[in-house]
This record gives structure tokens, C-alpha cells and sequence, in this order.
């Protein structure tokens, strides 16, 4: 058994796509499905990058239905999860694009982010924690994550 994807739904495709090349993953592949009125982009991070190419996995699905939709997820989804080099300088970058922190990295290792439709996105420090900082150290949470 291997791990092959996520798939989420989106609302919006170009604003998700944007979301997450700021987070830091690219797209790898696309598919348009005149049948089924979709558009599937999977999308990798940088340390998955060769093997999505090659074997398809591990990627991230988003998925765009043609014709509108609203979503309301559910915490019963969970989140989606990487792990990244330095927790304070992507978060400084993600605030620096607008992106709200729900979940600050206070401890330097853990952040909680959420994607454009609200789907919650958990960012771990690579290794060990990073020493407390400001000014993450001393900020409170926003909203739910």
C-alpha cells in the first residue's frame, strides 16, 4: 500500500492555486472532464516534486466543479499537513500574502493555516522545534483551525 492523494473541492481555482504556490507547492498535473464538468489539478511539495512526476503520488487534488457550488467543511475532514524548513519564515511569508495565521507557531513547531475555502492546514517545523520567538511567541489564536 502506498499514499496517493487528497482530493479537496475548491470554489474557486485560480485563488487556490495561488493559495498554495505561496505555501509552496506547484502543480505537477491537470485534467479537464467535459463529461464530468471538473477540472483536477494535483499539486506536490518541493520534496515530493520527482516523485509525483514520475509515480503520481504523493500529491494534493484539488478539484474544481464546473458548475457553482458551495462547500461547508466539516472539522470531521481533519487537515492537511507538511512539514517545512523554517516554521517562522514561511508564516512571516503566508502573512506578508494575506493569509491569516489561525494558529501561530508560538512553540516553533507548530502553525495552523486555512486554505481559501476554509479547509485547515497544520505546518510543522522539520526537525526539531525552532526556539520561541517574536512575534510569534506572543501571538493569540484567530478563529478555529
Amino acid at each position: 500500500m502506498r499514499y496517493l492523494h487528497t482530493m479537496v473541492r475548491v470554489s474557486n481555482l485560480e485563488e487556490s492555486l495561488k493559495f498554495f504556490a505561496i505555501l509552496g507547492l506547484s502543480e505537477v498535473r491537470r485534467s479537464d472532464s467535459e463529461k464530468g464538468r471538473f477540472t483536477n489539478v494535483h499539486l506536490a511539495a518541493r520534496d515530493d516534486l520527482d516523485a509525483a512526476k514520475s509515480v503520481h503520488a504523493p500529491t494534493l487534488e484539488l478539484t474544481y466543479n464546473w458548475d457553482p457550488e458551495v462547500y461547508t467543511g466539516g472539522r470531521n475532514f481533519g487537515h492537511l499537513a507538511f512539514e517545512v524548513a523554517d516554521i517562522y519564515e514561511l508564516c512571516r511569508k503566508l502573512m506578508d500574502n494575506g493569509v491569516t495565521i489561525n494558529r501561530p507557531p508560538r512553540d516553533g513547531h507548530m502553525a495552523f493555516i486555512r486554505t481559501p475555502d476554509n479547509i485547515s492546514v497544520e505546518l510543522l517545523q522539520k526537525g526539531e522545534r525552532l526556539a520561541p520567538l517574536e512575534p510569534w511567541a506572543s501571538m493569540k489564536n484567530i478563529g478555529s483551525w
